[in-house]
């Protein structure tokens, strides 16, 4: 089963970038989907950004045209760049990994993003 590690979190004023990394165990171009989800305290995890085998990506209507998911197949990793953040946008943030169509997902430990002043 693929594991997957997120980094790039960090502290970052509102208005700011920042760029998750989320490295795979193996090649992605095997992988079916990965995506970043996230979660604040007190809430349910929420979906962000997905991209697909085909290089096809989906977004959350909160992040749409501020979050940005990509791929590198040489490094295995994918990308989120966030931009325009806000203080709501604190959370942990998720990487995760379906290998097929219907397979479970694996998920990584998760890397924490605040957004403040």
């Amino acid at each position: 089963q693929v594991q997957v590690v997120e980094s790039g979190g960090g502290l970052v004023q509102p208005g700011g970038s920042l760029r998750l990394s989320c490295a795979a165990s193996k090649s992605i171009a095997s992988i079916y989907a990965m995506g970043w989800y996230r979660q604040a305290p007190g809430k349910l995890r929420e979906f962000l950004a997905v991209i697909i085998d085909d290089g096809s990506t989906d977004y959350a209507d909160s992040v749409k045209g501020r979050f940005l998911i990509s791929r590198d197949t040489t490094k295995n990793t994918v990308y989120l760049q966030m931009n325009s953040l806000k203080p709501e946008d604190t959370a942990v943030y998720y990487c995760n990994a379906r290998e097929r169509i219907g397979a479970p997902r694996s998920w990584g430990q998760g890397t924490q993003v605040t957004v403040s002043s």
